[in-house]
């Protein structure tokens, strides 16, 4: 695939005299990250009237940038044809419901059949973002809705609305027991201390926020709406399992099956069967990085969690 250059020139406006030249770039050239504009600056693919500068050298206003950059590659992944449902898609953006068992990034043991795969496959100029426009990811056996960007403007736009918690995400998740309302989970996440693989509530973690509520509260088990304020690791599961009530089906964070006595014995079948962590990527709404028209999707519950409700529902009504 053919490089894409970027050659822009324009005037630095005296308000923003005083300013770090990466500070100033980053308001002039909205489209591009920060920590990009460092990279261009320090390589001299970005100048100031001709100049090779630092990025914490200061401007005074009226200076000439010119940006002459190069997009390379970001990655030696390969392309894949992958399924994946497409919900909306635009020069910026691409909206995604996940299937259950699809891992989203390459990684040890996973280099290949992967979302991101799927994605430089669907659309090669993706090789040219970072992690190919993934911008968040859900768990391998998560089900439900992903954004990715398709431009630099896009990427710096959405990875923004990450960080400033205006992108909504919400979930639906069928939990361990029967609960009595909703609340919020305010711990910190960060690797578990003796399994690297897993995350824990850990007073050295990030700071991490999930909103719940009940929509349906069944004999020894719950539906819940959940929404993220922060997107950790693992992070609802690792809540939900702080609160001891672990999501059914998941067994890095339940711990040993444990079931209730009672339990009809087609429910305990499918409880016993469930193949994965029931949670579901239910929401999403976003900010359109160009048009900046509020987007919001929603898909339904995948097959096996609907079908996890109803035999709730059937053990309840018996």
């Amino acid at each position: 695939m053919s490089e894409t250059c970027i050659r822009q020139q324009l005037r630095i406006p005296i308000e923003l005299a005083g300013l770090r030249l990466d500070q100033a770039a980053a308001q002039l050239f909205p489209d591009h990250s920060r920590a990009r504009l460092q990279g261009w600056i320090s390589d001299g693919q970005l100048t100031v009237n001709q100049r090779r500068m630092r990025p914490r050298d200061r401007v005074v206003g009226g200076e000439e940038l010119s940006l002459d950059a190069v997009l390379e590659a970001q990655g030696d992944w390969q392309a894949q044809p992958i399924e994946f449902r497409v919900l909306f898609e635009d020069d910026d953006l691409l909206v995604i419901d996940k299937p259950a068992g699809l891992v989203v990034h390459p990684a040890a043991g996973n280099w290949e059949g992967t979302l991101l795969n799927g994605l430089l496959h669907r659309i090669p100029q993706l090789i040219q973002l970072p992690r190919a426009g993934i911008v968040h990811r859900l768990d391998k056996e998560t089900s439900g809705l992903m954004v990715v960007a398709k431009s630099l403007r896009a990427h710096t736009s959405l990875v923004g609305q990450l960080q400033n918690r205006s992108m909504g995400r919400d979930y639906e998740a069928v939990a361990e027991g029967a609960m009595i309302a909703g609340g919020t989970v305010d711990r910190p996440i960060g690797r578990h201390p003796r399994q690297r693989t897993r995350m824990a509530v850990v007073a050295t973690g990030k700071p991490a926020v999930t909103h719940y509520r009940l929509l349906h509260r069944f004999r020894h088990y719950s539906h819940l709406r959940l929404s993220l304020e922060t997107g950790r690791t693992h992070q609802i599961r690792v809540h939900m399992a702080e609160l001891h009530h672990p999501l059914v089906g998941d067994r890095d964070y339940g711990g040993r099956l444990r079931l209730p006595a009672g339990l009809a014995p087609a429910l305990i079948e499918v409880i016993r069967a469930f193949p994965r962590q029931a949670l579901h990527a239910k929401a999403l709404r976003l900010t359109h990085p160009h048009s900046g028209e509020t987007l919001q999707w929603e898909v339904p519950l995948p097959a096996d969690m609907q079908q996890l409700l109803e035999q709730l529902a059937q053990h309840d009504a018996a």
